[in-house]
């Protein structure tokens, strides 16, 4: 291999014909020379060889994966997701849906597996057709490898109905980890907040919008699910900030991976956008975006569109890196609200708009719509009848029980409810079907255990050292105690900011002239 010209010819700039599977063939023989090969070549004039190679690669590791086990574990591998190539996309999407996957299995039920992994296979089969009409070249190597994890994920969505049927348990339908998508029928509720972003919607200033709350409060999933709560004139057009556009290495990846959410997400609603090339980006990227917008608003005819951006914060971050230009994105993002009529533009995120300021100079009168705790009938429906034909029978101070503990919170409701249904099956038959008070009371270690995540957020990155040190404070004090303020500042003055932060995060709540957990769940992880 060191005897090829690439390697000590510094002149040749020419594409050296073959390079790319020589790298290959070595790579398999020898892949220690193979490896310094690669990273010889990167910074040379043959990087499109390195490229090549390595997508080649990455195609033969997806292949490699024949049964869910392994696909779970594919977006580890995968390290050219951002590549300046169309065939990032591709690579972005096997990680999404390995991701994906992997959420699935981690869900505690079969039946709950089953479900989730139906909502990928769904997406896979939807992407199908777009890799088999795409016009990249690669298109043709990945669509059998998109086909075959298609097939072992169908496959193993019924052996997991078969195993459910014989062994008779009580199907968990709650969904842990993962935003509730429109297919599922365990959403609930929200009613209230569709018609208060409806009415927001028909304000002629159009002002932009954000929907803010605690994580884990049902942002996403409300998202998902909005074109259920809106009018059929409103085409909402989701797009997952964590996901490809927040990802993307330059302003044409991040446009074009924007322009592809808002199609697919349109398409769901029965509208087709106009597809926007890659390739028409990379001279000008804004400006061909705009045109393609001209062409969206042609293609609504008399519908307006909601542009609804998750997770906002990732963006941020994104800026913060200097991986985008505050002003070009953001700008573009003004010019839009202010200029384009038929577009409506809603942020989510857990954190207000005021927090981050080069955002609240950007979108002026920014219109906060607040998601919160479910109501009380909804929180009911959740635990006593998630889905139809629902098997399990709760008494009533267990349903109570529940309230109490989770304040009607919708990721605290479904995690003690499917812990309480995985203590059900392990019971006999002949006291599974009815969860009583005691069942509610024992589920409780395991669903602090299993939710572990949710609760190390909160410690982790919703909050600081003096505010964590006041909430093991007041945790100590017992279920439902309230600490007078006076008490608290003389076992930490100055801690003010802290309380008011801690109030925003809605932690705790102002009783009277003291301080108390919100939630009770929350006050036992602290203890």
């Amino acid at each position: 291999m060191r005897f090829h010209s690439a390697f000590w010819d510094e002149w040749q700039r020419l594409h050296l014909p073959g390079l790319d599977k020589h790298l290959l063939f070595v790579i398999e023989h020898n892949p220690v020379e193979g490896k310094a090969a690669l990273e010889y070549l990167s910074t040379s004039s043959q990087s499109w060889a390195v490229q090549a190679a390595q997508i080649e690669l990455d195609a033969r590791i997806l292949e490699r994966y024949a049964d869910v086990e392994a696909i779970r574990q594919a977006h580890y591998n995968l390290i050219s997701g951002e590549l300046d190539s169309p065939v990032s996309t591709l690579l972005n999407f096997f990680s999404d849906i390995s991701e994906d996957v992997d959420a699935a299995l981690n869900q505690r039920s079969f039946y709950s597996q089953s479900q989730v992994l139906s909502a990928v296979a769904e997406r896979l089969d939807a992407n199908l057709q777009e890799i088999s009409s795409s016009q990249s070249e690669y298109s043709s190597r990945f669509y059998p490898i998109a086909q075959s994890w298609l097939n072992v994920i169908t496959n193993h969505i019924d052996k997991l109905v078969q195993i459910t049927e014989l062994r008779q348990e009580i199907d968990n339908p709650y969904i842990i980890g993962v935003p509730l998508n429109e297919q599922l029928e365990i959403f609930t509720g929200r009613t209230s907040i569709g018609l208060r972003i409806e009415q927001l919607l028909s304000d002629r200033r159009r002002p932009p919008l954000l929907l803010y709350g605690q994580r884990r409060m049902g942002k996403t999933s409300l998202l998902n699910n909005i074109g259920k709560l809106l009018p059929n004139n409103i085409i909402p057009m989701f797009v997952d900030l964590q996901g490809a556009p927040s990802s993307a290495s330059d302003h044409a990846g991040f446009l074009y991976n924007l322009a592809r959410d808002m199609e697919k997400s349109a398409k769901k609603q029965g509208v087709t956008l106009p597809s926007l090339a890659r390739e028409v980006l990379q001279s000008d990227p804004f400006t061909y975006f705009d045109e393609w917008l001209d062409n969206v608003e042609h293609a609504l005819e008399q519908n307006t569109a909601l542009l609804a951006l998750d997770e906002f914060e990732v963006l941020d971050n994104a800026i913060a890196k200097g991986r985008f230009d505050e002003q070009d994105v953001l700008g573009m993002l003004r010019h839009l609200i202010q200029h384009r009529p038929r577009f409506k533009v809603l942020l989510a995120g857990s954190h207000t708009i005021e927090e981050y300021q080069r955002w609240a100079s950007y979108l002026i009168n920014v219109q906060v719509v607040h998601i919160s705790y479910l109501k009380e009938a909804e929180a009911r429906q959740l635990i006593e009848c998630p889905v139809k034909d629902f098997t399990l029978r709760y008494e009533p101070n267990a349903v109570e029980r529940v309230l109490q503990l989770t304040r009607c919170h919708p990721f605290l409701v479904q995690l003690l409810c499917a812990e309480i249904i995985v203590l059900k099956n392990e019971q006999d038959p002949s006291i599974r079907r009815l969860a009583t008070l005691a069942d509610v009371e024992a589920a409780i270690p395991e669903a602090l255990q299993s939710g572990g995540f949710f609760f190390a957020d909160i410690q982790n990155n919703q909050v600081d050292a003096a505010g964590q040190a006041i909430l093991r404070f007041i945790a100590a004090q017992g279920e439902g105690a309230i600490v007078s303020h006076q008490t608290l500042l003389q076992h930490f003055p100055d801690a003010d900011i802290t309380f008011n932060l801690l109030l925003q995060r809605e932690l705790i709540e102002e009783v009277d002239d003291g301080y108390g957990f919100q939630v009770e769940l929350i006050r036992r992880w602290f203890v």
